[in-house]
């Protein structure tokens, strides 16, 4: 009713306020600058509770009582504008409380990634409108053209239409920027947009309405009145709204001017053409660019906005033209703006519905249930989508890229009319989800499939698991190390950085992640590495991963086994110390796997050509694997994979200073393929095996796997293990000569061995060393 001068304090006020015609005169002090007389604003009467649990009583301030509070629109969480009272509208009726004025239902929807369509309040109610059959209305409203035509003050060329389908612009002048209505102001706010001004609030308010992101651009900053559409110039950078400066790359999108970027396009605008309070005539943008390039914008300017985050999911070619009217309309009723005749439009005519033909039987059969023909088309028909029989020229959509014929028969197969906004329905299992979508998920039974199932099925997780068990049972402790590797890691096990067969990430994080793994090592390495920075240098560890390589031109993948000691290993104790690692130890894990996954297999080793710079020499070898004859199938001979000592200038490389490092890589995939399909049990044999020691002294060039092959060929059938317990080289030695000292464990199956039969395996085995080797036996 009035506002006076606070008695004792000059930047307060004191109002009389009534809250209706029959209400009583209220005294408040106010501290706000903007409160004037016969405004209609929100107060909170003694008894209140704010928003923070901020309670409302009569008080005195500065002496003078004052009988309750005038609200901002920041103290009630409507606005966020916390600098003045917040003012109502005229026609504001007296007495009502603000909820019943400005009170509102805010729904948290969660839209699936491929409904695009769905990020507005009328795909929502297209959405809404299908559940209960209802019809969806659209916002009713008029561009009152006037003055000169848009093409007058405004031209728009485009050089990427690959990456621009349409543009349209329009041409705005005579307008006043301010505030924008207070409803629409709540409104923003409540869907998370901060409001900014009638013009700004526009774009957005058309944006959270219709889900088409549209731009306002100070038309004053655009030089000649051209926007040009284009990629970005080398070096080229632009300071966007938030008023950073990010570089762009060639493959930014821009919208510019012929002198200088103005908005990185479908992501943000460019401080240069910002609309301010002083803006007299704006330019509306509205355009379709394609979601790939706005995505990979985005993410390396690290910009999402709520325009890209449509922008990337795909946008329907008749809301350019749509969303700019519908923008100028809105300017046009808050900001007093003439709108010009007519738009600019790049791509005038609108796409039609795509056709989808589908079969309503393979439909049902994909639900699990019998849905009438017509029952589907009026299913259809309430989300937008119209039907008819299809025709002889068209193909039903399997995949996105494979089609089908309509084959003899099948008469009932019908054509569905997808309209533009639903660019999610591709193939004829969308139309099977979209029926039972629309007809309710819950009205689909349960039903087992109709599919003839196998009494067992092999779970390779089975196989993994058992050997997880069985390496922990060793005492070594399983990583899980990164795919991802860098060029170094490829080059340092000698694999040239332009070798084909690497798989090269196409959007690495960073050049150590930039490659897949061609080895299980290099991960392994980088544990022992980070074990030995803390002092925890004695490693033994084990990963089941894959690596990776490209073969016959597509990318293939291999499951692998790694093993790595390092250090000392073992338990350790008082009457048994820690063993420095050596190549035997890694032997003796990956034999006694070996053995309990395949009884009657025999591993032995074979010489291969080391790794230059990486496998020490001498000290690597093949795993073979030797699988006994079952029926009509012979034995045969299968590698698994290599074992060894790393080299000590590889570790150096990798600043590791522990020495040595010895590791197995087995082809997990090939070993599994030699486990039985069902295992055979023998019985245990009722006569005692008869154990014999040999130890020969050979040339140090013989391999130790060279003298357990020819032991295991000489003594054939009767012998049921071989171990090598001791090597010795020294005096009386020769320098040329080793000691290796082997146990042999013969056995019959069915009888007790004659010392005869023994000596005369041991004879044969003896002369067989002699013979071939020049072996002799050591006294």
């Amino acid at each position: 009713l009035e506002v006076a001068r606070h008695p004792t304090a000059e930047r307060l006020s004191l109002t009389k306020v009534r809250t209706g015609d029959a209400e009583p005169v209220l005294s408040i002090v106010c501290g706000a600058t903007n409160i004037a007389a016969g405004q209609r604003v929100p107060v909170a009467l003694p008894g209140a509770l704010l928003p923070g649990d901020r309670a409302i009583e009569i008080t005195r301030i500065a002496g003078v009582e004052s009988q309750g509070m005038l609200c901002s629109g920041d103290e009630l969480r409507l606005t966020t504008d916390a600098d003045g009272i917040l003012v109502l509208g005229e026609d504001a009726p007296l007495g009502r409380p603000m909820a019943q004025l400005y009170g509102d239902i805010v729904l948290d929807v969660d839209v699936k990634p491929n409904r695009g369509d769905a990020l507005s309040l009328i795909g929502l109610a297209r959405e809404v409108a299908a559940a209960v059959g209802g019809q969806l209305r659209w916002p009713a409203f008029e561009v009152p053209e006037a003055g000169d035509a848009t093409t007058d003050h405004l031209g728009v060329e485009v050089r990427e239409p690959t990456l621009c389908a349409r543009f349209v612009g329009r041409y705005l002048d005579a307008l006043t920027v301010g505030p924008s209505p207070l409803s629409v102001q709540l409104r923003l706010g409540a869907a998370g947009i901060r409001p900014v001004s009638n013009v700004v609030d526009a774009t957005n308010y058309v944006m959270m309405e219709m889900g088409k992101p549209t731009h306002a651009f100070d038309a004053a900053a655009i030089h000649e009145g051209k926007l040009i559409v284009r990629l970005a110039g080398a070096g080229e950078v632009l300071e966007t709204l938030d008023h950073v400066r990010r570089s762009l790359t060639p493959d930014t999108l821009l919208i510019t001017d012929p002198e200088k970027p103005l908005a990185i396009a479908g992501v943000m605008g460019g401080a240069s053409s910002e609309v301010g309070d002083d803006t007299t005539s704006v330019v509306i943008e509205s355009a379709i660019f394609d979601p790939l390039s706005i995505r990979r914008t985005a993410r390396h300017c690290a910009l999402r906005s709520e325009a890209s985050a449509r922008f990337e999911k795909g946008q329907e070619s008749r809301l350019a033209r749509v969303g700019a009217d519908r923008v100028a309309s809105l300017i046009h009723a808050w900001a007093g703006a003439r709108v010009a005749v007519g738009a600019i439009d790049t791509a005038p005519i609108d796409p039609g519905p795509s056709r989808l033909a589908f079969r309503p039987a393979r439909v049902s059969r994909l639900l699990g249930a019998t849905i009438d023909a017509d029952e589907m088309r009026h299913l259809l028909a309430r989300v937008e989508i119209a039907t008819e029989q299809a025709s002889t020229d068209d193909r039903i959509p399997i995949t996105p890229e494979e089609t089908i014929e309509i084959a003899d028969g099948q008469d009932g197969a019908l054509v569905a009319f997808v309209p533009t906004h639903r660019a999610d329905l591709l193939i004829e299992a969308d139309i099977a989800e979209e029926v039972a979508r629309v007809r309710g998920y819950e009205t689909v039974p349960a039903a087992m499939p109709a599919t003839r199932t196998p009494g067992f099925r092999p779970d390779p997780r089975r196989f993994v698991d058992t050997i997880r068990d069985l390496l922990s049972a060793q005492g070594l402790n399983e990583v899980v190390t990164n795919a991802l590797v860098g060029p170094r890691d490829h080059e340092l096990l000698g694999m040239p950085a332009d070798d084909t067969r690497t798989i090269t990430v196409a959007n690495p994080v960073s050049v150590d992640h930039s490659q897949l793994r061609r080895s299980l090592l290099p991960g392994l390495l980088r544990v022992l590495s980070a074990n030995e920075r803390q002092r925890r240098a004695d490693v033994g560890v084990f990963e089941i991963g894959e690596s990776h390589q490209w073969k016959q031109q597509l990318p293939h993948e291999d499951p692998a086994l790694g093993l790595l000691l390092a250090g000392e290993w073992g338990p350790g104790g008082w009457d048994a110390p820690r063993r420095r690692v050596d190549v035997a130890a890694v032997k003796g894990i990956v034999e006694w796997l070996i053995q309990r996954l395949l009884a009657d297999a025999v591993t032995r080793y074979e010489p291969v050509e080391p790794i230059p710079d990486v496998e020490h020499p001498g000290q690597t070898a093949a795993i073979v694997v030797t699988t006994s004859s079952t029926g009509a199938e012979p034995a045969s001979d299968m590698s698994l994979g290599r074992v060894g000592q790393l080299h000590p200038s590889y570790l150096a490389a990798l600043g590791i200073r522990v020495d040595p490092v010895c590791f197995a890589i087995v082809h997990s995939d090939v070993l599994r393929g030699l486990l039985p399909g069902h295992r055979r049990i023998e019985a245990v044999s009722r006569t005692p095996a008869v154990e014999r020691d040999l130890a020969v002294i050979v040339g140090r060039d013989r391999q130790a796997g060279q003298v357990e092959r020819l032991i295991r060929a000489r003594a054939g059938s009767l012998l049921r293990g071989l171990m090598l317990f001791d090597r010795y080289e020294g005096l009386p030695l020769g320098p040329d000569e080793l000691s290796l000292a082997y146990r042999l464990r013969l056995q019959a199956p069915a009888r007790t061995l004659t010392d005869e039969e023994v000596e005369a395996v041991m004879s044969n085995v003896v002369a067989g060393l002699h013979g071939e080797l020049g072996a002799r036996l050591r006294q």
